[in-house]
């Protein structure tokens, strides 16, 4: 009779022991951690600012007889469409039209591009036949309205940094202008089409920019008035992509500071 007995509690014992060990377990095992949160994707950054467009209009003469005529002169920058009301229409960026007006009339010319729209306006005043005209006495054009009307860009070859024939002769007419205003200062941009990586196309634009400053430096310019600057293909003067549009793009731009 006690063998069942003694049996009986051997099981239990074992029983006990067994449910020990897994409270013992079940308290050793790691809470479960929650799921780690998504890394949010990086933001690309924030397209660039195209610049805004700048023009100026000037009419020489700007006092007639009925049935002479004057010229209009204009120049354009960052624009991709240039319009002068009048008759006149859709012209380019750069130009000069013969005109012959009936009657006093104020010219207006827009330009447009991606960095919005700029104006100017010029007038010029008709009288009549046989009257004597006294031309009001001209007014010296400021620095910002003479530079885009005297100051030209030197352009150049696909993958070139080297000035052609062209490109010397629009700096050399450069050099003489600056020497008549030498307060001015000027900051030649490097440009280049959109060929080629972001990288190569930057050390291009240096190269270009520099190639016309020293240009200008031989010519007499001191050099203390020119800073360069390249912005590669980042800021493209015309927006196609066929040769049309690259051979404006790849240019030393001067701008006045």
């Amino acid at each position: 009779m006690r063998r069942p007995v003694y049996r009986s509690a051997v099981i239990a014992f074992m029983l006990i022991g067994m449910a020990v060990t897994a409270t013992d377990c079940a308290r050793r095992r790691p809470a479960p951690q929650p799921p780690a949160a998504a890394t949010p994707a990086p933001t690309s950054e924030a397209a660039t600012v195209p610049a805004a467009p700048t023009i100026t209009l000037i009419a020489s003469p700007a006092a007639i007889v009925k049935g002479q005529s004057s010229t209009l002169s204009w120049r354009s920058s960052n624009a991709t469409e240039v319009t002068i009301d009048g008759g006149i229409g859709t012209v380019e960026a750069s130009g000069s039209r013969t005109v012959t007006p009936s009657s006093s009339t104020t010219y207006r010319a827009r330009a447009t591009g991606p960095g919005g729209a700029a104006d100017a306006e010029v007038r010029i005043t008709v009288s009549s036949e046989g009257l004597e005209v006294v031309a009001p006495s001209p007014r010296p054009l400021r620095d910002e309205e003479w530079f885009p009307l005297n100051i030209k860009d030197a352009f150049f070859d696909y993958d070139k940094y080297d000035l052609r024939d062209d490109a010397r002769q629009a700096l050399l007419d450069d050099s003489r202008a600056l020497k008549a205003r030498p307060n001015i200062r000027i900051t030649i941009e490097g440009h280049c089409d959109e060929r080629g990586s972001e990288a190569y196309n930057l050390a291009l634009g240096a190269k270009r920019a520099n190639a016309a400053k020293d240009f200008l430096v031989a010519q007499g310019i001191d050099p203390a008035r020119i800073d360069t600057i390249s912005y590669g293909e980042e800021r493209p003067f015309a927006l196609g992509h066929d040769e049309s549009a690259w051979q404006q793009n790849r240019r030393a731009h001067l701008v006045m500071r």
